[in-house]
């Protein structure tokens, strides 16, 4: 380990992987590798690293554009790929490449983009979705665009829909819509870079005024869709299963269900697994799978024996359409799962799931015959390319960030468990055994590397969003805990009442009841944390992120132990949230069983903003220009609320982000946001001998210089701040 100690600055030097996809052959596997290259851009290009552990990846595509979703045909002559190279307006369209050496062939130009590519298995067609207007659909813009096409953004905007926007994006008018598109020659040297000479022909195959997603091919002939249904889409998690045979170029309405994702997987017997959410108060509850059978019309959940909700994982058929492979949040790890598929068990409600992948935190799965490739983190590196086979173990195929951890220490999480003075379900692993010894809530501390065993530390306390999401000791939040680490802070997390991970009942403990039950938890932590020798119990700091922002919010409006605080793109208020989210506002409704108008006296008792007099803690609040999660309206609130009670405060916005700016923002924001946590909680801690942020209007402590002018928009400071 080296010596160099981790800074918010380094994320410009980090690699970081995603989406791997493993060659027929089973000799490689591609996946797409994610580089900051200055402090607006960020560079994907798709890698490819041998299956056998030996050896470096190497780059399979030119460094222009943003790349995504690499796909092997199924014969491995080919790979295709999503990017935005020679686009002007960044709209990403399909490419394909052979393996065996030469240039990529752009097959599409469309108006919309291209996202969900799937190879049809005769490897001559290739089905994706993308984001097209009525107008693009008319003018068949979404089929092929002309050369003088230029978008343009709606002036004014004229908003018909209950959901208008999500994440940083409005959809003016445009809809998921399904192609497929018949490959012309792909052979090495035909066509031209643009396609200008490819006999590529593209057919739309739904329309409509609704959403089309999640293509799935169940055989050469028989592409499977999901379609987002109901009286009003948009306040709906209905949606049809659709299956459009080739053969007699129809299209059926098979089955309908319910879900917040309609990810789907089929088998060419008519099998289609797919993503379940109970439609009574969803959000509380767990994401199942169902598989419908086409054949014998009926629906079975494989995954009745796990008590988890299914992660960000989408689920696959294993070889031979006998299995299906999931990945869950489970007790501070993400594994990956293997269900049996067996007739008369799966009617039984499923047999006993087996983890073949028990790694720490696996983001991205890809299951072949040969073998299981997976991307995951762990405590010691921010993530890395794996694999495992008929032989065992889990093979590392990359260190992408081998050299940069050689030469910087990183501290090692210590796992703590311990009760809460709030009552609640016990969690249970996911075959029903307790959880462990030792206490009913799961956290870790993080000690500064290399510390003086008799120093004691401050305490930064970090709340996750959700809420009901689970933190592990690695993750996206990696370089964030390192760097408080090692800037001397024990960095302290936990998984609250409300966490996934624990079972359905420690999920849905917060019901109608958000801020108390989840901060009891988390000052439980702070309590067992505390006792400890080495964290000064009278200095303790306090930050998150979305639900981790509201609660950060609600903590400081109901507790004085904090010595400073930094709310992030979190909901402070619920009727302003409830009016301004995108499908999010879904949560108001299940988790309160309110709405604005039924019942706006429990939304206002529930929000963060309505305790603004009773703050006293100096807080920071982090917010995004286009965070349509989490809007700024409510943070913009809670702030006012903070100034006209004579808080010590400034809020920081960042433009051209979205709710996912800690995770994939801009490289300069997300290093400008870890460092403006680290230089609040220095201006108000006895270990670090530096003013306040408010007194330093100058940048200093920012990677942005001494010259980059103040973060309080007018150059002036006060003891309220701004």
């Amino acid at each position: 380990m080296g010596v160099q100690p981790i800074e918010a600055a380094d994320y410009h030097d980090f690699a970081f992987p995603s989406d791997p996809r493993i060659a027929p052959d089973g000799d490689r596997v591609a996946f797409v590798r994610t580089v900051p290259t200055d402090d607006e851009t960020t560079q994907a290009t798709v890698h490819v690293v041998s299956t056998d552990g030996e050896g470096d990846p190497r780059r399979f595509t030119v460094a222009e554009g943003r790349d995504s979703e690499p796909r092997w045909s199924p014969s491995g002559d080919r790979l295709a790929f999503v990017s935005t190279r020679g686009a002007d307006d960044d709209r990403p369209q399909l490419w394909v490449m052979p393996t065996s050496g030469g240039e990529a062939r752009r097959v599409t130009d469309v108006a919309g983009g291209v996202s969900n590519v799937a190879w049809c298995p005769d490897g001559e067609r290739v089905a994706f979705c993308q984001r097209a207007s009525a107008e693009d659909r008319e003018a068949e813009r979404d089929l092929s665009v002309p050369a003088e096409f230029e978008p343009d953004e709606p002036d004014p905007r004229v908003i018909d829909r209950t959901v208008y926007r999500s994440a940083e994006r409005y959809f003016d008018g445009k809809r998921s819509h399904v192609y497929v598109v018949d490959l012309g020659d792909d052979s090495p040297g035909c066509g031209s870079e643009d396609g200008g000479d490819s006999e590529d022909e593209i057919r739309r195959l739904t329309d409509g005024d609704a959403d089309f997603r999640s293509p799935a091919w169940g055989g050469a002939d028989t592409l499977y869709y999901a379609e987002r249904v109901g009286d009003d889409p948009d306040d709906s998690i209905e949606y049809e299963i659709v299956a459009h045979d080739f053969a007699g170029d129809e299209a059926e309405t098979l089955h309908r269900t319910t879900g917040w994702m309609a990810n789907l997987a089929a088998t060419a017997d008519g099998r289609v697994a797919h993503v379940y959410n109970d439609p009574d108060r969803s959000t509380l509850k767990p994401s199942e799978l169902h598989v419908y059978d086409r054949e014998r019309d009926r629906v079975m959940t494989p995954t009745d024996p796990l008590d988890r909700t299914l992660a960000g994982v989408t689920p696959q058929w294993g070889p031979d359409d006998e299995s299906l492979y999931v990945g869950t949040p489970d007790r501070g790890t993400v594994p990956v799962w293997c269900l049996p598929w067996d007739e008369k068990a799966a009617e039984s409600g499923g047999e006993t799931p087996e983890r073949v992948v028990d790694a720490a935190h696996v983001d991205a799965v890809h299951v072949t015959g040969s073998g299981v490739a997976v991307t995951q983190s762990d405590w010691d590196h921010p993530g890395d390319v794996f694999y495992t086979d008929e032989s065992g173990g889990l093979r590392r195929l990359t260190e992408l960030n081998g050299a940069y951890l050689d030469e910087h220490a990183v501290a090692e999480p210590e796992a703590v468990r311990f009760d809460s003075e709030n009552p609640g379900p016990e969690p249970t692993t996911a075959t029903g055994d307790p959880a462990g010894e030792g206490g009913d809530v799961q956290g870790w501390v993080l000690a500064p590397p290399d510390a003086d065993p008799d120093s004691t530390h401050p305490l930064a306390v970090e709340v996750h969003g959700g809420p009901h999401t689970m933190w592990s000791t690695a993750g996206t939040m990696w370089h964030e805990f390192q760097t408080l680490a090692a800037r001397g802070y024990a960095v302290f997390w936990c998984n609250p009442r409300g966490s996934t991970g624990y079972g359905e009942e420690f999920a849905a403990a917060i019901e109608d009841n958000w801020g108390p039950v989840t901060t009891a938890d988390v000052l439980a932590g702070i309590d067992t944390v505390t006792e400890r020798d080495d964290v000064d119990a009278d200095q303790t700091f306090l930050t998150g992120g979305s639900f981790g922002g509201f609660t950060t919010a609600w903590l400081v409006g109901h507790s004085d132990e904090f010595a400073a605080a930094v709310a992030q793109r979190g909901v402070y208020d619920m009727i302003g949230f409830y009016g301004s989210t995108d499908a999010a506002f879904r949560l108001v409704e299940d988790e309160f069983s309110a709405t604005p108008w039924e019942d706006p006296d429990l939304l206002r008792e529930a929000s963060p903003a309505t305790y603004c007099d009773r703050v006293r803690t100096p807080t920071l609040v982090l917010h995004s220009d286009d965070d349509y999660r989490t809007p700024a309206n409510t943070a913009e609130l809670f702030h006012r609320g903070l100034r006209k009670h004579g808080v010590e405060t400034r809020m920081v916005r960042y433009p051209r982000e979205g709710h996912e700016l800690s995770r994939s923002g801009e490289p300069g924001h997300v290093v400008d946001r870890i460092e403006r946590i680290a230089r609040w909680f220095d201006g108000y801690s006895e270990h670090h001998d530096v003013a306040r942020a408010l007194d330093r209007p100058d940048e200093a402590g920012l990677s942005a210089g001494e010259d980059g002018g103040d973060d309080t928009g007018n150059g002036e400071s006060d003891e309220n701040g701004e």
